[in-house]
């Protein structure tokens, strides 16, 4: 859905209507620090998404050196310890765990987000703390509008980009579910 047709975006008030910042083009260098503020309306208020919210905090774990220790662990289903987990953060409590990750697109704003990776493909059963395969782990999704950073025609100049609106899925967390039984 481009700026420049908003009739196609979800919430658009005119079908067909066209926006005079649609059809602008930007410079790299006026896109370096995010997208331009008169892009920004309520219904692209970042702020508000867990995607968002947890990238700071992913980035001071990164630069720790407890982190660093941690990263080179191979991802696998966590025995769940229930004693020593109440403690912990609700993705390492879940019986669906799974652990977070920046996901860097330069092309997109918000350019940085978080995003949630499954560590079982099962779910750990909550009386042998191991991963049973009678239920699945899987990726509960957010739908997230984002911009993305595209080439302006030739007409506007080499280097110039404009910027598209759209909706992207985004990992958050993960949960369990039935299986699929194939009849």
């Amino acid at each position: 859905a481009l700026l420049a047709v908003p009739g196609q975006c979800r919430g658009s008030r005119r079908p067909g209507a066209v926006s005079a910042l649609s059809l602008q083009c930007f410079s790299a260098a006026e896109l370096e620090s995010g997208a331009p503020a008169q892009l920004l309306g309520r219904s692209l208020r970042w702020d508000r998404h867990v995607a968002v919210q947890l990238v700071p905090h992913l980035e001071q774990l990164e630069a720790s050196a407890a982190r660093r220790l941690r990263r080179h662990r191979p991802r696998s289903c966590p025995a769940l310890a229930l004693r020593s987990e109440l403690h912990s953060q609700l993705q390492e409590r879940s019986i669906s765990p799974w652990r977070y990750r920046i996901d860097e697109d330069e092309n997109r704003y918000p350019r940085r987000l978080a995003f949630a990776e499954c560590l079982c493909s099962g779910c750990v059963d909550v009386k042998t703390g191991r991963e049973t395969t009678s239920l699945n782990s899987v990726a509960i999704q957010q739908e997230m509008l984002v911009l993305r950073r595209k080439p302006c025609p030739r007409s506007a100049g080499q280097g110039r980009f404009r910027l598209e609106m759209e909706y992207i899925q985004v990992p958050v967390g993960c949960t369990c579910v039935l299986p699929r039984t194939v009849r």
